[in-house]
């Protein structure tokens, strides 16, 4: 089973091995996010549920990502994950998130 942390450690498990730094990114593109804006409609008191929704379906693909890199390179957990979130493309049409951390084995 996979472990990961935003802590530099794991407390009462110490790492036996560092094994590199793992990352995993996903990219939103513009069709979703026109089709977000168009139903606009779904915002109550300032939340927009189907963006929040396609912003944690991304994040979890990304720490996914990160997740199975580790386990290639023989890790059982990731520590001290970063999440981050990057506007790109003409007219900010896409959306980046990214997750990166240090593979080790605990």
């Amino acid at each position: 089973m996979m472990f990961s942390t935003t802590t530099p450690t794991v407390e009462g498990r110490p790492v036996r091995e560092y094994l590199g730094i793992v990352t995993g990114e996903v990219i939103v593109g513009a069709n979703i996010f026109r089709d977000l804006f168009a139903s606009i409609t779904d915002i109550v008191g300032g939340r927009s549920g189907k963006y929040e929704d396609v912003l944690a379906r991304a994040r979890k693909e990304a720490l996914s990502e990160m997740e199975a890199e580790a386990a290639k390179l023989g890790g059982n957990a990731v520590i001290g994950v970063d999440i981050d979130y990057e506007v790109l493309g003409q007219n900010g049409s896409m959306l980046m998130v990214s997750a990166s951390g240090t593979a080790v084995l605990i």
